[in-house]
């Protein structure tokens, strides 16, 4: 069974926020799932980050693409400010956080794994 998702409005997303159904997904960092493939580990998601909330070092194990719907979210190749996409390549590993607080859609071709402290 296919399913149809439409989101409108976007770039007002914060304005309208309280209208989706936010679950838990780091401390700080809440997480609007649009689809996940179970077989190839394709997703994509909305993320709400808290004013001064972080994830973690990570690893891209396929291409992640982050388009910065309102705020601005930080990492070690600097900040970036709504309207802007990110694309991180397969085998790129990097921190996010931010200070003010962001809403970002990610796409992810693959799953992403958090690096081992070490």
């Amino acid at each position: 069974m296919q399913r149809v998702l439409i989101l409108k409005e976007l770039f007002d997303i914060a304005a309208h926020q309280d209208e989706l159904s936010w679950e838990p997904f780091h401390p700080g960092v809440d997480i609007y799932r649009l689809y996940k493939d179970s077989e190839s580990g394709a997703a994509a998601a909305l993320l709400r980050y808290k004013p001064g909330a972080s994830v973690p070092m990570h690893v891209h194990t396929g291409f992640e693409h982050i388009f910065v719907l309102s705020g601005s979210q930080t990492d070690e190749n600097g900040e970036h400010q709504t309207g802007t996409l990110v694309i991180n390549s397969p085998d790129t590993h990097h921190s996010v956080m931010s200070q003010a607080g962001c809403i970002v859609l990610a796409i992810w071709e693959k799953p992403v794994l958090l690096c081992q402290e070490s």
